[in-house]
């Protein structure tokens, strides 16, 4: 009977020695777990930007001819894992005004709710206008305050809402260039928002270390012409944690083709492609020399403020300028070259690239199909992958991945030969 209980009495203490050993896991378990966690949620800006792994892209996502039908959750949820499985890791939105950026930010968290190792962020856009803006009177001497304070509210609320994913709060886009003749603001007025902003996060009102910034034109950030060159321009560029300056070269090659008129050292004797290539040659090096001339005035100002690209790209159709009866830009092997060529350049650089854009979105000229600003992206509307990525394709990186329902496949059905008779040479004299 004794022996019978020592015995019983081992078993209960090997039986909680076992539970104690389960319980011990889990907990280890629990702890990596949420260290992962706390790794993911205190990842900065800086850190984020700076990082050549973390690629960046400007995302929409609107499927229709309008922006009245919002992209559903579970529709934005098809486009993240695309992107994600591209590696892109940061997004930017560009405006509050709709559901479209709330609604990513709550697919994102959804999506790592449920896979801890998905990773995504956002630069999180605020529209700003002027007062009378998209009228046939627009007043750019004063902005359209009470808008544009809604807007900057709406950004700080999810800024708060979603600190792991807004990392970075952009006021305006292309909000102090003066060719945006319909809403364009002058310098003074962003530098309050963004003083604003600054002086919120101070108080320990917002992440300490979200960034603040503002997305804008090469030469409304100093890289052109000089009356751009103010007071308010200057404390600006000390105000933001960073510069957000757009290039395109795409547009430039009709509005300022110097670059694109490459009749010096070729002949007839290049082949099709090779003219191309020393077009879109070019290209690269003259966006690069708009980037080096806002980098060249804000060094006088801040020597130490980084510079990034918020936004450039390349479409691949047009019926206007850019096709068959104007630059010749529009195809998706230039489109190719140019994306390839401006990620290793930005890698190499370390400056974080957001290009324009992931998808095509025909609402921005729904009543012109195949007008240029419709087919800015690396997939069309139905999910088909441009050149641009047909390596991805081959790489088995879309697996099991649809949009609108279908597979992501290649465009031209992958038929090199018709995509190559398709694209257009750049004409010798401009």
């Amino acid at each position: 009977m004794k022996g019978h209980l020592i015995n019983k009495l081992k078993n209960k203490v090997a039986s909680y020695f076992i539970l104690l050993l389960i319980l011990n896991s889990i907990l280890f378990i629990s702890c990596s777990s949420t260290e992962k966690n706390m790794k993911v949620k205190s990842i900065t800006a800086e850190e984020i930007l700076n990082n050549p792994e973390y690629l960046a892209i400007s995302y929409g996502g609107y499927r229709k001819n309008t922006r009245d039908i919002q992209p559903t959750i579970a529709e934005l949820k098809e486009d993240l894992l695309i992107l994600s499985s591209i590696g892109i890791k940061i997004l930017r939105t560009y405006n509050l005004q709709l559901n479209q950026a709330p609604n990513i930010l709550k697919a994102i968290k959804e999506l790592k709710s449920v896979n801890s190792e998905f990773e995504m962020y956002v630069m999180l856009g605020a529209w700003i206008d002027c007062e009378n803006a998209w009228t046939e009177n627009p007043n750019h001497t004063k902005e359209n305050e009470s808008a544009n304070a809604i807007e900057i509210q709406k950004a700080i609320n999810l800024a708060n809402q979603y600190p792991e994913i807004v990392k970075i709060i952009a006021v305006g886009n292309e909000a102090m260039v003066n060719w945006a003749r319909s809403y364009y603001v002058q310098p003074s007025v962003i530098l309050g928002w963004v003083n604003h902003l600054q002086n919120i996060k101070k108080q320990k009102k917002l992440p300490e270390n979200l960034w603040i910034t503002s997305s804008d034109n090469f030469a409304s950030w100093g890289g052109g012409e000089e009356f751009y060159h103010t007071e308010d321009l200057n404390s600006l560029i000390k105000a933001v944690d960073f510069i957000s300056m757009h290039t395109y070269a795409f547009h430039d090659t009709h509005y300022n083709p110097s670059f694109w008129n490459f009749e010096k050292g070729l002949n007839e004797s290049n082949s099709h492609l090779e003219t191309i290539h020393k077009a879109m040659n070019n290209v690269h090096d003259y966006a690069i020399s708009q980037y080096n001339s806002v980098k060249n005035y804000v060094k006088k100002i801040d020597p130490d403020k980084q510079i990034h690209i918020g936004e450039l790209g390349w479409a691949t159709k047009s019926n206007g300028n850019y096709g068959e009866n104007g630059s010749h830009a529009a195809d998706e092997y230039k489109q190719a070259v140019f994306h390839d060529k401006i990620r290793d350049w930005s890698k190499k650089e370390k400056i974080a690239c957001f290009y324009f854009e992931a998808f095509d979105e025909n609402w921005k000229d729904f009543s012109n199909v195949d007008g240029s600003e419709n087919h800015f992206g690396l997939f069309t509307v139905d999910g088909k992958a441009k050149y641009s990525l047909w390596k991805n394709v081959d790489n088995g990186d879309f697996k099991n991945l649809t949009r609108n329902g279908n597979s992501i496949t290649k465009t031209y059905n992958g038929n090199s030969e018709n995509l190559l008779n398709n694209i257009l040479t750049p004409p010798r004299n401009n």
